[in-house]
């Protein structure tokens, strides 16, 4: 959503002409994509509440909601509010056309349906609390007696005390709210300007982007719904109802409580037979090409071949082109051990990779000022590869070795 559906979304603003061009209608693009993700976390809900939590239940593991708690439980969860969550929840009262929150993108929110206690016959009010998943783990085991393991979402222990943020109100409800934001990055003329400086800029503004989805509980009432777009300017077709939970991800990170075998087993790549720590790769290559199974061989040997590349004083050029660059990527410190050993090193960055920019960047930058001759992206092309020649000499002669993924 924040590339692809954010792209056609904008599709949708172009000229007449433009979208005549296109083989497909982009309001009917979007119309089918949403009927599919619906269609998919319909899915994953039946088979959430049908299947894992009654298979977690039998393994004595149980997610409770708030009004599953016991006396020991909820004094546990208003203490861990008070001392974890309350430097982060931030709640805003909304004041419609005066204030209006920033919504970080794919941040967890609820939407709080309020009364006030002296007006109660007033109009609804409403409220946004952040449930701060960025800063703190989403599930949070709960006092339990022997042999059982209770767990509570970090959404309902927001709500469970949401109460204490607005004493003077009662709550009505609470609903969860998620907004994604458009993360493209829109330069206007890849082939004026410097090309580097403009993808800088508008790394800046990618998470301030305009919303490309509005995910909400589709139990939250009509009035509610219609305040939240009307206050955050959101369209109709951007807005999908989905279950009370959102940021499905973070299951990833749910708690074993120490049964390892529960997990699947772990399956570690397979080290390449002939290149994986080859003392000298170059001998084995020039015998015979060879074809490495990433992940299902470890990239180890990859590594192991810049790396000899950059001590073995046979090689006199190294040149790569990299997509995507790990933060401590050992191909990019070998590439500056290379220069140090007097070599001759040349690197193309490109640093239109999505959600990569910044690092890519980061390591040009480094390369640089190691003396790795650097050039960047082409306008208006994206090098989607990863691919390195290494010419060495052998008996006087000069030899290529390539990389090809």
């Amino acid at each position: 959503f924040r590339i692809r559906v954010a792209g056609i979304r904008n599709l949708k603003k172009v000229g007449k002409k433009t979208r005549a061009q296109l083989d497909f209608d982009p309001s009917e693009m979007l119309r089918h994509i949403h009927q599919i993700v619906n269609r998919h976390q319909e899915e994953f809900s039946g088979i959430f509440e049908q299947q894992i939590v009654p298979e977690l239940s039998k393994q004595h593991i149980h997610i409770l909601r708030r009004l599953d708690l016991n006396e020991e439980q909820q004094k546990f969860v208003e203490n861990y509010f008070h001392e974890k969550l309350l430097p982060f929840v931030m709640p805003v009262l909304l004041v419609k056309h005066r204030i209006r929150p920033f919504l970080a993108n794919a941040n967890l929110y609820l939407a709080v349906h309020l009364r006030p206690k002296k007006r109660p016959l007033s109009e609804s009010e409403y409220a946004l609390v952040k449930i701060p998943s960025d800063q703190l783990p989403r599930f949070v085991p709960l006092p339990s007696r022997a042999n059982r393991y209770d767990v509570i979402m970090l959404d309902d222990i927001v709500r469970h005390s949401v109460s204490w943020l607005f004493p003077g109100y009662d709550i009505q409800d609470t609903y969860s709210i998620k907004l994604t934001r458009d993360a493209e990055l829109y330069i206007d003329d890849e082939y004026s300007g410097d090309l580097v400086q403009k993808i800088k800029s508008s790394l800046q503004k990618r998470q301030v982007g305009p919303p490309s989805r509005f995910v909400y509980d589709r139990e939250m009432p009509e009035h509610l719904l219609m305040y939240l777009r009307d206050t955050f300017d959101i369209r109709k077709n951007d807005m999908l109802p989905e279950g009370r939970y959102h940021n499905n991800f973070d299951f990833f990170k749910f708690p074993d409580f120490g049964m390892s075998h529960l997990r699947n087993k772990p399956l570690p790549p397979l080290p390449h037979p002939l290149l994986h720590e080859a003392e000298n790769p170059f001998d084995i290559i020039r015998e015979k090409d060879q074809l490495l199974h990433v992940p299902y061989q470890s990239y180890q040997s990859v590594v192991n071949f810049f790396e000899r590349a950059a001590e073995d004083p046979a090689v006199t050029h190294i040149k790569v082109i990299q997509y995507r660059v790990a933060r401590n990527s050992r191909i990019m410190q070998a590439l500056m051990h290379a220069v140090q050993e007097g070599k001759q090193v040349s690197a193309f960055v490109e640093i239109k990779a999505r959600f990569d920019e910044a690092a890519n960047l980061e390591w040009g930058e480094k390369l640089e000022k190691a003396g790795v001759r650097v050039h960047y992206s082409f306008p208006g092309v994206k090098v989607h590869s990863k691919l390195a020649l290494v010419r060495r000499l052998e008996d006087g002669e000069p030899r290529l070795y390539s990389y090809l993924s």
